[in-house]
Parts: structure tokens; C-alpha cells; sequence
């Protein structure tokens, strides 16, 4: 271990730390850090399925997971062939699941085309690892029903 002299952004005063070259290493893989979207919609999560990377909306197919407060679904669409899933708390820990792991790796994306709502729809995976099946296997998300 050594020491880095490094500035905070901002320009404020410059300081030294232990610097551990390994970690340096692993933080330079492309990670993506996301939030929960707001008004502003760049990586960030929308839901359990959905989410927001560099402008363009991805709909993570063949999983449904449940809806969040305040979605239209679970005001409109109860009924139907796959009824909104409106288990709220569920819903919340299905967004902070997805959320914690895309910002744990370098997302993928395999863009199989677009849904029916203009979202891009695709199998993601972080650092291999498929994020469908680690929501179904955390039980934050379902199998989708067609």
C-alpha cells in the first residue's frame, strides 16, 4: 500500500490517504453508478424491470417484477392477461435489488428490439451475471407470464 496525494473535485485543498493500487484496478472496470430516478432520467432506476442508462430506457425482458407507488399500472390495468403485480413494498425492494446491482459491475446490454412502450428491450447482465435471473432468485421479480 502506498500514499496518493490526489485534490477533491472542486478544486479544494489537496490531501494524502493510504492508497490500495488494487482497488484502483477493480473501480476501473466501467462501473456505472445509478440512483433512483427523478426528474432527471440518466442511470438511474425506474422499477424492478426498468431503468435508465446514458439516455436510452431498457426494459429488462423476460422478467416482471412489481410496481412502485404511483404507477398508472396498478390504477388501470388490474385485469388483463398479465395483471400489474401492486405489492408497493415489494416493488421498492425490487428497484433498490436492480439498482444496487447494476452499479456493482459493467453493465451489458443485448438489445432484442423495442416494446410496445418505445423502452429498449433486453437481457442485461453485470459482469456476466444475468440480472433477470438474480432478481427471480433474490424473489424481488417473476418469470414473465405471456
Amino acid at each position: 500500500m502506498g500514499v496518493f496525494t490526489g485534490v477533491f473535485a472542486g478544486g479544494m485543498a489537496a490531501t494524502n490517504w493510504p492508497f490500495d493500487s488494487s482497488s484502483l484496478l477493480r473501480a476501473n472496470r466501467a462501473t456505472t453508478l445509478f440512483g433512483n430516478c427523478g426528474y432527471i432520467r440518466r442511470n438511474c432506476v425506474v422499477d424492478g424491470d426498468t431503468f435508465w442508462i446514458k439516455g436510452e430506457k431498457v426494459r429488462i425482458a423476460n422478467i416482471d417484477a412489481p410496481e412502485t407507488p404511483g404507477s398508472d399500472r396498478c390504477k388501470y390495468l388490474r385485469t388483463g392477461k398479465n395483471p400489474s403485480w401492486c405489492d408497493f413494498e415489494r416493488g421498492l425492494k425490487a428497484r433498490d435489488t436492480l439498482r444496487k446491482f447494476l452499479s456493482n459491475g459493467q453493465v451489458v446490454i443485448s438489445r432484442q428490439g423495442k416494446d410496445q412502450y418505445g423502452r429498449t428491450l433486453a437481457t442485461v447482465s453485470v459482469d456476466g451475471k444475468d440480472a433477470g435471473k438474480h432478481l427471480v432468485h433474490q424473489g424481488v421479480a417473476r418469470s414473465w407470464q405471456n
